[in-house]
């Protein structure tokens, strides 16, 4: 839907309820990529991910035969270039500000800007948790200016785990063999660490951190409480740059949410 159409929105419309999968719509925002498409689905709060020459013909139907299926407008490369502008003001040391001024001037500013953060681990953790909070406020925003509440999603109901046990086997042994599963893939992720090169590594470490400090500004912006009211700075839009941040989780979701 174009801004044109969504200003001329009323006030008096209907506002409707929807169990927003945050996560899901995030990656959504993030991803700007031209041929990534995504879709929330306001009656269940679902998002709908096509990429162009790979998704079936099938999604494409089932989308336009809904009508509760509303184009997510990915936040454009511009604005997320404002977030860097607004993020270096705030680093205290005075050469790694400097640095990072540098490299956000020109072409491939993302990337620059991306790979003078890899050497200070805890300025990239900020960096990562400003920008998802940045990220939060366009969200619901976007959501304000197209009559969307968010609501808290309703957690499917547990169903008993249908497999049977082998005879003689405990839950306690079954809980035993699953914590050991853990460890496997650990160990798993210690072998595969011994056999890449520094770079490789520089990269599973940066992945890795962007993870723990998503995670940690998800949960210290409080996605529980959905009502809390956008903040004024959201704006922005897809202006089809191909100058954007290759975000891990755009690289990771190809497919239907």
């Amino acid at each position: 839907m174009s801004d044109a159409e969504s200003g001329s929105r009323t006030e008096s419309q209907k506002i409707t309820d929807v169990p927003v999968d945050w996560e899901a719509l995030e990656d959504a925002f993030e991803n700007n990529a031209p041929e990534v498409h995504s879709y929330l689905h306001t009656s269940t709060g679902e998002v709908l991910r096509v990429v162009d020459g790979i998704a079936d013909p099938e999604m494409h139907t089932r989308i336009a035969s809904d009508a509760n299926y509303m184009r997510v407008d990915p936040v454009s490369s511009r604005e997320q270039y404002r977030w860097m502008e607004r993020f270096i003001p705030m680093v205290d040391d005075l050469e790694l500000r400097n640095r990072l001024a540098q490299a956000i001037d020109g072409k491939g500013a993302f990337r620059r800007f991306k790979d003078v953060l890899m050497a200070h681990a805890p300025e990239r953790e900020r960096w990562f948790a400003f920008r998802s909070e940045r990220l939060r406020v366009f969200m619901e925003a976007w959501l304000t200016a197209h009559a969307l509440k968010p609501v808290p999603r309703v957690a499917p109901a547990a169903e008993p785990d249908a497999t049977p046990k082998p005879p003689g086997i405990s839950q306690e042994q079954l809980s035993g063999r699953r914590a050991r599963g853990v460890e496997a893939l650990r160990r798993q992720l210690r072998e595969l660490a011994e056999s890449l090169g520094a770079r490789d590594l520089e990269k599973v470490v940066t992945f890795a951190e962007f993870v723990k400090a998503r995670r940690a500004a998800r949960n210290y912006g409080g996605r529980a409480d959905a009502s809390t009211p956008p903040g004024p700075e959201s704006e922005g839009g897809s202006d089809g740059s191909d100058d954007e941040e290759p975000t891990p989780s755009s690289r990771r979701r190809t497919a239907a949410r």
